[in-house]
């Protein structure tokens, strides 16, 4: 009886303490961390003049709209716009809506300031292309459209002028001038006046002026007059009733007055104000009050426009960055921020309008060089404690962060870059060396003693709330995992990313942080690389276990131009320090980078870079890889496709380039090529195997007990084309003159090893392609579902092969070699299912040595990472599944994939603008790293299998050790329990 009321208080006593250690809050982030950004900011509204949070509102390239709070830099809302959705203009109406204009002016949204929220939404019709201009009244106008202190949105837009109530969003009145043939500059509607100008251009040399009522929209007055040398460019309104802008020739400035009786025109030539030639101007688009700023290459003039349309050049700054608009601060005056770069620092200067000569603030600062160049800056003013006027300013950098700045310091900064990766690579971080004090690892004795009573506090259910969230922030940023060394797990790497800006991060795996960044020199602006761009990033070294002394360096591939025959730059970095070990301007384009599977004696991986004539050349320069790469000179192939010309070709190496006196460069050979007829097939999407991928086994034994040899070649590529028709929005096309089809080709041979059409279907078309099976996303017009299908590639000449004795002790004969050139006698397992969303991108995970079962990783319209088992896109899925089949692992046959709440790997959370997902190998088999990207950055790690192969990170160690300590008390008290029964039994 004693040793049953022991046992019930032990199984009480665990119970008990199984619900304690079940507490997540001190466990959040620890195997997963999320960033939200905004992307480069284009518009900025500032919001400080009631009490309250200081906002600033901000439209960005990512088609953001968010509210940032001035003091953190914390966003209070943020909404991420469709990818063609992209934010014309932002302002503030009624103090309390954000006014956002999109779509080129086909959209005009109102959000709560405060919240976020949408108040309204409205359409504005037209048909023909043109400037979208936006207009909200900075002071309340009394017009009694609809209700009093109703501003009117005014709203020009592919041939309309749109007049919009801000309360409610309805269109009160608008104007057509598609018939005019206008194109409308600028949108002018002067304080406490009921007439409102539209002013434009009529072809190249017309000047028209439309005097509108602003309560109906009637037309009171147009006036139009010609100017024979022509316009260039846009207008720029620098008082209420005077425009400026340049000639067609651009040597001339046109001062235009157009609120007269009759249009009167000025022509100034612009070396009679500079003096002298310099360079190509550009007119500034910036709102001060009767100046107007011209950029000359690296100059910038300042021009006061006096009476009559008379100019006056009032300053010439010569290393000028950029100038705010103008800002009404007080009664009657005007201020605008002028940012200068002057010996590495920033030198801010605010000028008042009226009084040019003295500067109203002036201050200098250091800035990190890695930001680059400013390149917009908006500015806003506070009252001070002693009641005089400051000014806060908000500057864009060169490498799209986002600073404020204020009382000469920098107030916050945000990494605004990592919204627009283009480009993911890995690192594998440093080796941990010996000898190492415990109290250097932990920076502080004392601080690891305090770490270290705090999580025993943890451990037996002592701690305060307040312990637990230190216990918690101590295992953020102290924790194993944010170690800059490498783990035996192989969690811990260095996330090598290339942003849109040409600026390049290291991220630490572990937390998310940024170990370094470097705005890369060969990707920035230049005499000789006028429109650099960043293609990709490659491992260039990767030190092998004889050279831990060296570090691992990437090569980052780029070009000098939009147009992909410009000139290619490369640039190498070391990964560790983020230094720039070397650049090459490069003399050919770069079409095409392959890495190829050789290294040299520094570990160094060849790379064929291929330019837009189909020449090959071989990178690094050394004679050592030269002797590399000739003896593997004929078994080096490669494909192109040239989607707009529906056309894809193989090619091989055939000789060094002619006329060329240069030993890395070889000439190349059509080996074969597919031309799909452009009135029936357009190439929409391709898909190959990741050059990295470990496959376990090429043998497949299904249920009975026979074995399917799996196509393995890393030259299979997928191809889906489409009918033109289908290639428009959902709805357009018919299901009759819809169809997709979809290819697998042998790029060597050029070979089609299968082909299937899906009648009735279009795009767009998302695949992924692994070991011998492909996957991939479209819609079905005649069910008007998303299906995803699978289609499976098994080798059928190895039929003989098939004994699973043999195969299992190793007796198989696999030793003939295969030659891509015999025909492949092939066979295909197709089958297709209904999935309920659209999908922005398909991954699949990859492990170490390709043992753990896969999971297909889908990107969804609602930004999260979904993970499917590649069980439920298994083409033997039968409806009724044999006993054998179901001990294999078959699912039953279902018409749709199902989608399991739990199998979220965001979980709640959203990557907003999702773009890509990269999954890493670990040295652990059962565990990958999942990143996807977007405007947010996610990062977690999955086991597909589960963790068979270690114990999980929440495993309770403490509840192990009592129940150990428990049991060995039990057999104790049981023992001693046992030899008083024994020796009382021995008495009777």
């Amino acid at each position: 009886m004693d040793i049953r009321v022991f046992l019930l208080l032990l199984l009480v006593l665990v119970s008990s303490v199984e619900h304690g250690f079940s507490l997540y809050e001190d466990q959040v982030g620890l195997m997963d961390w999320h960033q939200r950004y905004i992307g480069k900011v284009k518009h900025a509204v500032f919001h400080t003049q009631k009490t309250g949070r200081k906002r600033v509102v901000v439209s960005t390239e990512e088609n953001v709209v968010a509210s940032l709070d001035l003091r953190h830099a914390e966003i209070f809302w943020r909404h991420v716009l469709g990818t063609n959705d992209a934010v014309d203009a932002v302002d503030i109406a009624l103090g309390k809506y954000v006014i956002t204009l999109s779509s080129e002016g086909s959209i005009l949204r109102a959000w709560n300031l405060p919240d976020g929220q949408m108040v309204w939404e409205s359409f504005l019709q037209g048909s023909n292309p043109s400037k979208s201009l936006l207009s909200v009244p900075g002071s309340i106008v009394q017009i009694n459209l609809k209700v009093d202190k109703d501003n009117v949105i005014l709203v020009f837009s592919k041939g309309f002028l749109h007049a919009v109530s801000s309360i409610d969003g309805d269109v009160l009145w608008d104007k057509d001038f598609s018939a005019e043939s206008i194109e409308v500059q600028q949108i002018i509607q002067p304080p406490e006046s009921y007439v409102i100008y539209a002013v434009g251009f009529v072809g190249s040399s017309q000047f028209d002026v439309y005097q509108i009522n602003a309560k109906s929209g009637e037309l009171l007055k147009h006036k139009s007059a010609a100017f024979p040398d022509g316009f260039y460019g846009e207008v720029l309104l620098v008082s209420s009733d005077m425009l400026v802008s340049l000639d067609a020739t651009r040597s001339n400035l046109v001062t235009i007055s157009f609120r007269k009786e009759e249009i009167s025109f000025s022509k100034t030539h612009i070396s009679y104000l500079v003096g002298e030639s310099l360079g190509i101007p550009v007119i500034l688009p910036s709102k001060l009050s009767g100046i107007l700023a011209v950029k000359f290459n690296t100059l910038l003039v300042f021009i006061r426009v006096k009476s009559e349309g008379k100019l006056e050049v009032v300053d010439k700054i010569a290393n000028a960055a950029a100038v705010s608009d103008a800002l009404s601060f007080s009664e009657g005056q005007q201020a605008f921020a002028l940012v200068e770069h002057v010996d590495g620092k920033i030198l801010l200067t605010v000028k008042l309008s009226h009084d040019w000569n003295s500067d109203f603030l002036k201050e200098s600062i250091a800035m990190d060089h890695q930001w680059g160049l400013v390149q917009k800056v908006f500015i806003n003013t506070y009252i001070r404690t002693d009641r005089s006027h400051g000014f806060r300013v908000l500057i864009v950098m060169e490498d799209h962060s986002l600073l404020l700045l204020q009382q000469g310091e920098i107030v916050w900064s945000r990494e605004e870059g990592l919204a627009s990766i283009i480009d993911v690579t890995t690192s594998e971080l440093p080796v941990e060396k010996k000898g190492v004090s415990v109290a250097k690892v932990e920076q502080n004795l004392f601080e690891w003693l305090k770490g270290h009573v705090l999580k025993l506090k943890g451990t037996l259910m002592l701690a305060s709330p307040e312990d637990i969230a230190v216990i918690q922030d101590m295992r953020l940023k102290s924790s194993e995992k944010s170690k800059m060394t490498r783990d035996h797990n192989g969690f811990r790497k260095l996330l090598i990313v290339l942003t849109r800006a040409g600026k390049l991060y290291a991220l630490h795996t572990g937390d998310g942080r940024v170990i370094w960044s470097l705005l890369l020199p060969s990707l920035r602006k230049s005499g000789s690389c006028k429109h650099p761009t960043g293609l990709s990033v490659y491992q260039w070294q990767v030190p092998h276990h004889h050279a831990m002394d060296e570090n691992p360096s990437v090569l980052v591939a780029g070009r000098c131009g939009p147009h992909w025959d410009a000139p290619g730059v490369l640039s190498f970095v070391d990964t560790y320090t983020g230094k720039e070990l070397n650049a090459l301007g490069l003399t050919h384009s770069v079409a095409q980078v392959i890495p190829l599977p050789f290294t040299d004696s520094t570990e160094q991986h060849l790379h064929l870079l291929i330019d837009s004539d189909q020449c090959a050349h071989l990178y690094p320069r050394t004679s050592e890889a030269i002797g590399i790469f000739q003896r593997e000179f004929s078994n080096i192939y490669w494909y192109s496709v040239e989607a707009d010309n529906g056309i894809i070709k193989g090619h091989a190496l055939r000789s060094n380039c002619i006329g060329v006196v240069d030993e890395y460069c070889f000439n190349s050979s059509d080996l074969w090529s597919i031309v799909f007829p452009s009135e029936s097939e357009k190439i929409i999407a391709t898909a190959t195997r990741k050059l990295n991928e470990v496959v376990h086994t090429q043998a497949k034994v299904i249920a009975d007990q026979d074995v399917m040899f799996k196509y393995i070649s890393k030259n299979l590529l997928f191809v889906a084309t489409i009918a033109p028709k289908a290639s428009g929005e959902f709805g357009k096309p018919t299901p009759e003159e819809s169809w997709l089809v979809v290819y697998l080709i042998d790029t060597v041979t050029g070979r089609i090893l299968h082909r299937m059409t899906h009648h009735g279907s279009q795009g767009p078309v998302h695949a992924v392609l692994s070991e011998n099976w492909v996957v991939y996303h479209y819609f079905n017009l005649r069910a008007h579902r998303y299906e995803m299908s699978v289609i499976e590639i098994y080798d059928l000449s190895r039929a003989e092969n098939k004994d699973v004795w043999k195969l299992l002790v190793g007796k198989h004969n696999l030793t003939s070699p295969i030659s891509l050139y015999s025909r492949p006698e092939v066979m295909t397992k197709s089958q297709s299912y209904f999935f309920t969303q659209s999908v922005k991108a398909l991954a699949v995970t990859s492990t170490a040595k390709g043992i753990t079962s896969k999971q297909l990783l889908i990107g969804t319209i609602g930004d999260q990472v979904l993970a499917l088992d590649k069980r439920y896109l298994d083409p033997r899925r039968s409806v009724n599944p044999t006993q054998a089949e179901k001990e294999e692992g078959i699912i039953p046959l279902s018409d749709s994939l199902p989608i399991i709440p739990q199998s979220y790997v965001t979980h709640a959370l959203k990557v907003e603008g999702l773009r890509g997902i990269v999954t890493l190998p670990t040295k652990l088999e059962s565990t990958t790293l999942v990143f996807a990207h977007g405007v947010d950055l996610f990062l977690t790690r999955i086991a597909p299998s589960r963790t068979y192969d270690s114990l999980t990170e929440d495993f309770s160690y403490a509840l192990l050790l009592l129940t150990i300590v428990a049991l060995i008390a039990a057999i104790f008290v049981t023992w001693v329990l046992s030899e008083k029964k024994e020796l009382q039994e021995k008495w009777r």
